[in-house]
């Protein structure tokens, strides 16, 4: 994988209604139960909670990359059906997304259950892996691939800890 093509996306479907798995997946906290490279956030700028343009940091940490803090500015909410947030590298808000993250909520069967997409994209703004890959352009491929895979594993992660906790909810 080239880092123009630089995406992933997971899918699950879930045993409970769409607005029970929006309140966990619009609630900024949830992914840091589930990551294995997000450890903590928090709202800025006076945010208690998610709207267009609410910004929140997060504190990653990778064994391979190391640790690191990001700002993420709320892009797209549309209840519940779709979260989006644009991933800043550093500590300010402006400026083009080094990554999107998505949710996207898919109503199943009769309503009771719930298709659950997450994903991330790349760029457009050059980050840590962009001067990497050109330090080592001949091993692209393998390093956008092997980021990539680990984002996968992440997302798949939290998917799953999503699942385990909106169907075990007392009345889900």
């Amino acid at each position: 994988m080239r880092l123009a093509d630089a995406r992933v996306e997971c899918v699950t479907d879930i045993a409970a209604p769409p607005k029970r798995v929006w309140e966990l997946v619009s609630d900024i906290t949830t992914s840091t139960r589930y990551s294995p490279e997000l450890q903590e956030v928090e709202w800025l700028d006076g945010a208690e909670g998610p709207a267009i343009g609410a910004c929140f940091t997060g504190r990653n940490h990778n064994e391979m990359l190391g640790d690191w803090r990001t700002v993420s500015r709320i892009t797209e909410l549309s209840e519940p059906h779709a979260f989006a947030w644009a991933v800043v590298y550093g500590d300010t808000p402006g400026g083009d997304p080094l990554s999107i993250w998505t949710y996207t909520l898919e109503p199943l069967a009769d309503g009771t259950a719930t298709r659950l997409r997450h994903g991330m994209s790349l760029g457009p703004a050059r980050g840590p892996l962009n001067a990497y890959v050109e330090k080592h352009p001949e091993k692209e491929e393998e390093i956008v691939g092997g980021r990539i895979g680990l984002l996968r594993t992440g997302i798949e992660t939290t998917l799953a800890g999503i699942k385990a906790e909106t169907e075990t909810a007392p009345g889900h």
